[in-house]
């Protein structure tokens, strides 16, 4: 199965990085940039798969079935570096790092590729220890890096690299994909991929976990609950408490599994206490873990947002069809929120489009608050709350 197949809809930008992984000396330096959801990483690592492939053939590199291409996708192959963050950003040991590995020369395949999963997760002091690297890279070395927006990394960085936009695929691509490769049923599959608006990997988790469809469902019903202050302050905390759901829900088993396997390194014993050096060890993972689970909230505050504005988007959707005089009911538009497209259509009865703009606006202001300053994210919540009365 070739490494291409799970990148939907994107089939100029995988032409492009398939001939790119065909030449004899190509682009040094890639930034693969789109929205969340559009498989920037996805992409990042076929790419680096097709780079590294065993396949003579040029037109078969990629192949999906060699062992370089199974050691990449799977995150173990020694010539490629994938570097992303968990934490709020990229620090500049781990860059200093990534330099140190790119003059290292591969151990077995053509290429040395390294990839930066989050290069929009890293200050400017941090970004600049790339810039020499990446400019003057050493031979048979290929930099990849992801972002949402070319806006999103440094201009100096920017001009160094091979810019390459993905898309979000079609609501279709996703649902097919989900069938295919998951097994999940089709209308599921479909109704998922559209309340995750296109986003792969969050559609597959609403299509195989009912509790996170029903966090989603409670989010995106949130302002049909919104009457006064009181009720708006209450719609907050409950949003909250939401994120912090879905958050725990993602990182509990993960956490637990990755303590199991740093006591079974360290041949700790089954029962009694620790000695004091395993002691620092799991200590340092559950600190590593409580960063990681702050970040985790902040990414799923900022999802349970989105799905948010979806609520506005389909009433927008409507106000707009009944300004073009079809009425409101009467769209033939998909709503990403379909099941509830009476309640959506009562709401944007009861509202125009220039209040709707001005909720999303509020949305939105409150996401970038969220991701780029210290503020409490409830004080954050209650304002907005407030604001969509």
């Amino acid at each position: 199965m070739s490494v291409w197949v799970d990148l939907q809809g994107q089939d100029s930008v995988v032409a492009q990085l398939r001939r790119a992984a065909q030449s004899s000396n190509p682009t040094h330096a890639w930034l693969l940039t789109g929205p969340p959801g559009s498989g920037r990483s996805n992409a990042a690592l076929a790419f680096a798969a097709a780079l590294v492939c065993e396949q003579e053939q040029l037109q078969a590199r990629g192949c999906g079935i060699c062992k370089a291409c199974h050691t990449t996708m799977s995150g173990t192959n020694a010539d490629v570096t994938f570097i992303a963050t968990e934490k709020t950003t990229i620090t500049i040991e781990e860059a200093r790092e990534l330099v140190r590995k790119a003059h290292d020369s591969p151990s077995s395949a053509r290429w040395r590729v390294m990839i930066v999963g989050d290069a929009d997760r890293m200050a400017e002091r941090t970004t600049n220890v790339l810039l020499k690297a990446i400019e003057e890279p050493p031979p048979r070395t290929i930099w990849i890096l992801c972002a949402p927006s070319p806006a999103d990394v440094l201009v100096t960085i920017r001009s160094r690299c091979r810019t390459l936009t993905l898309r979000l695929p079609p609501v279709e691509d996703v649902a097919a994909l989900l069938v295919r490769r998951d097994g999940i049923e089709p209308e599921l599959a479909l109704t998922a991929a559209r309340a995750a608006q296109s986003h792969i990997g969050i559609a597959r988790r609403l299509a195989t976990d009912a509790g996170a469809r029903e966090r989603r469902d409670a989010t995106v019903r949130l302002p049909l609950n919104l009457r006064d202050v009181s009720t708006a302050v209450m719609a907050a905390a409950s949003l909250l408490e939401l994120a912090q759901a879905e958050a725990a829900s993602s990182n509990e088993e993960r956490d637990a599994v990755e303590k199991a396997a740093l006591l079974r390194s360290l041949g700790a014993p089954e029962t009694g206490t620790l000695p004091p050096p395993m002691r620092s060890q799991v200590r340092a993972l559950e600190e590593d873990q409580k960063r990681r689970a702050k970040r985790s909230v902040t990414d799923h505050l900022d999802r349970a947002l989105t799905d948010l504005l979806s609520f506005y988007r389909d009433v927008l959707v409507l106000q707009l069809d009944t300004a073009g005089g079809s009425g409101v009911g009467q769209s033939p538009a998909d709503l990403v929120n379909e099941p509830l497209r009476a309640m959506l259509t009562d709401f944007a009865a009861r509202s125009r489009p220039e209040t709707t703009l001005a909720r999303m606006d509020s949305v939105n202001a409150v996401r970038r608050r969220l991701t780029t300053t210290n503020v409490a994210p409830l004080l954050a919540l209650e304002a907005m709350a407030v604001s969509l009365l």
